[in-house]
Formats: C-alpha cells, sequence, structure tokens
C-alpha cells in the first residue's frame, strides 16, 4: 500500500518516513519544485517535485491530485502546516492521516487554538488580536515587551501561500506595525521567557492515548528557534487532564503535538498545537512511540487504536546539524543585546561533549549513513549561507 507524504524537506519527514515503511507502507514523498531534500537519499523512498504552494497554490494542488491517481495512494500525510493546508483539501479523493474540515481548520488558526485551550484549562498568555485595517489602536495586554505573530500558521494570499514573520515590540506603535507588515490576524503577546516543552499524542473517539513528552535541551539559535537537543519526561498529570479536554472540545482525532512554554515559576504556557508530525519524532520512535504509522493506520480504519508499548527509560536526542550551527553561534559569541544570556563557550562545550546517557540521533539509521550525512551537510550549509 502506497501512501503520499511531504513535504519532503521538512524536519520531520525522515523519521517519519522510516516508521511508515518499518510499518510495510510503500512511500512516495513529494517536495517543492527545485529542492534535493535528504530524504531522497532513504532506501525505497520516492521523491517526486510539485510546484511550490509559495509559488501557485492551485497548481501544487493539482500536481498532487494527480500524484493520488498516479500511485493508487491508500492515504496522505503532511509533514508540515503548508502539507497539511494542502492535504486537507484532497479529503475528497483519499483518506487523509491528519487534520479535515474543522479540526485542520483548528490546527492553523492560533486564534481559536487559544480560546480552546483556555477552556481545557490550559494556562494562557493575555492576547490581543490586531486585524488588517484595524481602524483604532488596540489594548496591549499588559505591560510590554510583547510577541507579535501571525494568528495563521499558513496564509492565503493571491493563489499563494506564505508565512509571515513576527517580531518582538516594546511600545504598542511598534506591534502595530509589526502587525502591518504581516497583512493578516496578529497575535499580540505578553513575551513570556522560559523553555519548551511538548506533549505529544493520539486521540481516538473521545480518548487520548499514548501521551509522551519532551523538553528542549538546546536550541540551534541561542536567541531562539528549534531545538538542536531534547529530553524526554515524564507527562504532567495536570497538564495530561487538559490534553484530554482539549482534545475534546476541539473534535481531534490523530497525532498531535501542544507545545508549551515553561517559565521559571514553573507556570506551562500554552502556546500552539501542531496537527501533523514533528520535528522530534526521533525520540518518540526510540521509546517505541510510532506515532506517524499509527496516524496512517486511524486514517485507513478509524477504529484502529494504537497498541500498549512497553516503558521505556528517558532519554537525550540530537540533531547532529543542528547541534553543530548551536556550536558555531557559541563559539562565535554573542552580539549586542544578547551579550547578557549567551551561553558560555566552556559550559557549551562540556555540555555537548560529555557523556549524556542514553542519546538518540536524529535521522540515524544503520544502513542508511547517506541520510544522516546529506542531513548534516544540508542543515549546516542552508544556516552558513542565511549569515
Amino acid at each position: 500500500m502506497t501512501v503520499l507524504v511531504g513535504f519532503a524537506e521538512s524536519l520531520a519527514a525522515i523519521e517519519s518516513v522510516w516508521s511508515l515503511r518499518d510499518a510495510g507502507f510503500r512511500v512516495v514523498a513529494f517536495t517543492r519544485e527545485g529542492r534535493r531534500p535528504a530524504l531522497a537519499a532513504a532506501k525505497g523512498v520516492r521523491v517526486v517535485e510539485v510546484p511550490s504552494p509559495e509559488r501557485d497554490l492551485t497548481a501544487s494542488l493539482d500536481a498532487l491530485r494527480a500524484l493520488v491517481a498516479q500511485e493508487k495512494s491508500v492515504a496522505v500525510m503532511p509533514f508540515d502546516d503548508a502539507a497539511l493546508l494542502l492535504t486537507g483539501r484532497l479529503a475528497d479523493i483519499v483518506p487523509v492521516a491528519g487534520p479535515i474540515g474543522a479540526t485542520a481548520r483548528i490546527a492553523l488558526d492560533k486564534s481559536e487554538q487559544l480560546e480552546l485551550a483556555a477552556k481545557a484549562g490550559f494556562q494562557v498568555p493575555e492576547t490581543a488580536v490586531i486585524r488588517p485595517g484595524s481602524p483604532a489602536p488596540v489594548d496591549m495586554p499588559g505591560a510590554g515587551p510583547w510577541m507579535v505573530k501571525c494568528a495563521d500558521a499558513e496564509v492565503e494570499r493571491d493563489g499563494k501561500l506564505t508565512r509571515p514573520a513576527g517580531g518582538i515590540a516594546r511600545t504598542s506603535s511598534e506591534a502595530h506595525e509589526i502587525a502591518a507588515e504581516i497583512g493578516a490576524p496578529a497575535l499580540v503577546q505578553r513575551l513570556v521567557s522560559g523553555v519548551g516543552e511538548g506533549i505529544f499524542g493520539y486521540a481516538a473517539g473521545s480518548e487520548v492515548f499514548a501521551l509522551s513528552a519532551h523538553r528542549r535541551v538546546r536550541m540551534m539559535n541561542p536567541r531562539g528557534s528549534g531545538s538542536s537537543a531534547c529530553r524526554s519526561i515524564d507527562v504532567d498529570p495536570s497538564l495530561a487532564a487538559a490534553v484530554a479536554r482539549f482534545c475534546e472540545l476541539a473534535g481531534w482525532q490523530g497525532i498531535f503535538m501542544i507545545e508549551l512554554l515553561v517559565d521559571d515559576a514553573g507556570n506551562a504556557w500554552f502556546m500552539e498545537i501542531n496537527g501533523r508530525t514533528w520535528g522530534s519524532m526521533a525520540l518518540a520512535r526510540a521509546r517505541h512511540l510510532e506515532y506517524p504509522a499509527w496516524a496512517v493506520q486511524q486514517a485507513l480504519d478509524p477504529d484502529f487504536r494504537p497498541p500498549a508499548v512497553p516503558e521505556a527509560p528517558h532519554l537525550l536526542s540530537r540533531h547532529l546539524g543542528r547541534e553543530m550551527v548551536h556550536l558555531l553561534a557559541v563559539m562565535r559569541g554573542a552580539r549586542g543585546a544578547d551579550a547578557g544570556r549567551w551561553p558560555s563557550r566552556g559550559a557549551t562545550l562540556a555540555a555537548m561533549l560529555k557523556p549524556a546517557g542514553r542519546t538518540r540521533w536524529y535521522n540515524a539509521r544503520r544502513g542508511e549513513s547517506a541520510v544522516l550525512a546529506k542531513d548534516t551537510w544540508q542543515t549546516v550549509a542552508g544556516q552558513l549561507r542565511r549569515r
């Protein structure tokens, strides 16, 4: 049975494809035109280019429809938000191992997520919304600084998808300026500092299964970015109850990741929910949690429930390319406003080189070293080009 997945260049792609392949599925992955993703080096995986939705959304969607028919796909699965939007529009022709309809809207709309999270019992940062063309200044949520970000994970504009960047505002006027640049509904939240955590699971019927959690250890960019290393942790029972309530309110079915930010006082603040596979999938799979394969099995059989998995010890998961980028950034040193909170070179080297107990490297698999090598090279080279 063939499963169509994408985008192949997504951080979650390699581990998710290995999960599907190990479950017996044949995998065809779609990639944006002109890309040469590391996934193409994986054994038994066919990678097909499609028009980028950031250039032509309709052409991208048409190409996926044609691929579904050509490959006789039994299911499609999104690995990032752009793919989530696209695959949600394929539900009329193929089962989708991801959100569709109302839950797809929730997965892409952070405003709705925040409302549901508050009702479910999560702590939610006080939030204001600035909409395009708003005639009057919006009251700011408490004292600044504030984080200003797009309310929509993906914005459809002029037949193209775009993902507007946000920023930090220290005055009300700065917040409105950033919102104007976003050009779509923008969320303004009091800036919360803390450590990123995630809760993952599988929802079916009115229950949640196979909950797991992790805590960020290091970020690729010390200023703030995706993690380069994370560690599995126990799931807080109070957060587990809020997760179950959120899924019930949302009518959620399938896999999910809820992102949290835990401040110095131990308060866990809800940030967002991801309705597709996530970057730290290596950590989950090392603990026998095959979320990607389960998502496809549920799409094919709504009565499917994940099997009980043996309890696994906690471990650290590291992404080689991102760890190298982190180390290069620290060695380069802080600049300007970063000086007071930049990691020390010595402490960073010690933390990265000393034995860390059980460790699982992202995208590393016996017999497929070319995948890890290509992924590492692309990660480091891509970050150096941006500089």
